[in-house]
């Protein structure tokens, strides 16, 4: 197979060998390339069958690879591929066609590597001859240099699990694709802005966290498209370029770029979003959509938080807030995150609060400052699980809105889903009605709803949380069922409900509390 060519080649030869590969009107190009072997040897055989090899020197490399039948010349992307020349060497001198198709499944190659075409490969064994030396082009050997072999070797062995990146562009197309080496990765642990030109992505890998951060070389258009390839593990941030140039590197570096942490120790990362309306749900609580700026991708896990950020008297204010749909009804989960720009927030509204009265003064076009997606809940604790148990206090419900529309929806082992609300009077119930119509909607849905003060009118469950009331409340459809029972609201609540639960038998795996 072709892959190398020494310099010290006769021209002749080098001729003989693109009229062979059907590219001869490439041979000064490459032989040009050729100028920069480094430690090259290719097996040469002369007429009495004999081997030996050229003899090597040292310069930069050229380096040739075969994709479906077409060789390749990419010498001149080494020194710009952001995953370094290893990655590129996998390839070096053999068929590279599977590896490309894992790296780069949805780029056309033809497109992408077309001022890299060499010819297509021959399939005979071709032998190019000058006087009394044979070469034979399709086998050969390489070797690097000690100091740069070595020091390669022990990168790639030292960083063996941290991802990495790369980028490519067409005339009109710049797209970076990172490479997390982890099945299962989900859009919703993809964060991307792109502000001002700069380009940050964070994706959340376990309890890590990766970062690409770069002022890119050339302005793009503010729209962005992330596509994600889970069972590859692989993430593809596309950006429009604003003009058809080409670029030589995708940008300046900027703080954290290309660094794996722990994501406890990435920090808060804040971008401004404007508050698209603001309507009530009740007396004190408001449900408020702000909608996210051009060029963020941000979605917001099931049972994750953000933290809210306000400059109020000189002085950043911050407080946690779950996400939760526009409506508790099966249609709500399609109607707002399919918009995947708007997030919607239920704050309750505390007149002498730090934060909410200034919430509640704002108007429609204000902005208000939304952090990354924070929290511990993971998918896989409703994985088969066959009975869901929600117990709320107040605006503890919020975390539960969404959980309980992706259990309904998504969890086809699930046989009950039941929500018990505790609240102090009838008023006080948030989506009181949709409730109500979600438990005529779904016969796997139940709703408990329960009262401590209220009104002589009321039919329906009356007290607080205790022992015997979950006794009652919670129980399996059948024996060994496996089941999660979620609880969320004041730190008092949460602290005797967990109490409760775990005096009823319930393990550690089998609650998870979400904290106010």
């Amino acid at each position: 197979m072709v892959a190398w060519i020494c310099s010290k080649l006769p021209r002749s030869a080098i001729d003989r060998f693109f009229c062979e590969t059907g590219a001869k009107s490439q041979r000064r190009k490459v032989a040009v390339a050729c100028k920069k072997v480094v430690c090259v040897k290719v097996v040469c055989v002369n007429k009495v069958g004999e081997k030996f090899a050229t003899s090597a020197y040292h310069a930069k490399f050229s380096v040739f690879f075969l994709i479906a039948g077409m060789v390749y010349n990419i010498t001149p992307y080494m020194e710009y591929h952001p995953g370094g020349e290893e990655e590129l060497m996998k390839a070096a001198g053999r068929d590279g066609t599977d590896l490309f198709d894992q790296v780069h499944r949805w780029v056309n190659y033809e497109s992408m590597l077309k001022e890299c075409l060499i010819g297509r490969m021959a399939i005979k064994h071709v032998s190019i001859s000058k006087g009394n030396i044979v070469i034979k082009v399709d086998t050969f050997f390489l070797t690097l240099s000690g100091s740069v072999a070595s020091s390669k070797m022990s990168r790639t062995s030292s960083k063996e699990s941290h991802p990495w990146y790369d980028w490519f562009q067409t005339e009109s197309l710049v797209t970076v694709a990172v490479y997390t080496k982890m099945k299962n990765v989900c859009s919703e642990l993809v964060i991307v802005d792109h502000l001002e030109n700069v380009l940050r992505g964070e994706i959340i890998i376990g309890d890590y966290s990766y970062l690409l951060h770069s002022e890119l070389s050339h302005p793009v258009q503010k729209d962005i498209e992330v596509k994600v390839s889970a069972t590859a593990g692989k993430i593809e941030i596309k950006m429009k370029k604003k003009e058809p140039v080409s670029w030589k590197s995708l940008g300046q570096p900027m703080d954290g770029h290309n660094s794996f942490l722990k994501h406890s120790q990435r920090g808060l990362y804040y971008r401004k979003c404007r508050l698209a309306s603001k309507t009530d749900i009740n007396y004190n609580t408001k449900l408020f959509c702000v909608q996210l700026p051009q060029g963020c991708h941000l979605q917001v896990p099931v049972g994750h938080h953000i933290y809210l950020k306000m400059n109020i008297s000189g002085v950043d204010i911050v407080k946690p807030y779950t996400p939760v749909a526009s409506c508790l009804l099966p249609d709500a989960q399609y109607s707002t995150f399919c918009n995947k720009q708007c997030l919607y927030l239920m704050i309750k509204i505390y007149p002498n609060g730090s934060i909410t009265p200034h919430l509640e003064n704002l108007t429609v076009g204000d902005y208000i400052s939304i952090s990354n997606p924070q929290g511990t809940f993971s998918s896989f604790q409703i994985e088969n699980v066959m009975d869901v148990f929600l117990v709320a206090a107040g605006t503890g419900i919020t975390p539960m809105i969404r959980l309980l529309q992706h259990v309904l929806t998504c969890v086809s082992s699930l046989r009950k889903a039941k929500l018990i609300f505790f609240n102090k009077k009838e008023e006080d119930i948030l989506w009181k009605e949709q409730v109500e119509e979600l438990s005529l909607a779904d016969k796997r849905f139940e709703a408990q709803l329960i009262l401590s003060e209220p009104s002589v009118k009321w039919t329906g469950y009356r007290g607080q949380i205790s022992y015997s009331l979950l006794n009652e409340s919670i129980l399996r459809t059948e024996e060994g069922s496996k089941i999660l029972i979620c609880i969320c609201g004041p730190n008092a609540f949460v602290d005797q409900g967990i109490s409760f639960l775990q005096d009823l038998g319930f393990s550690k795996e089998e609650v998870f509390a979400f904290r106010e």
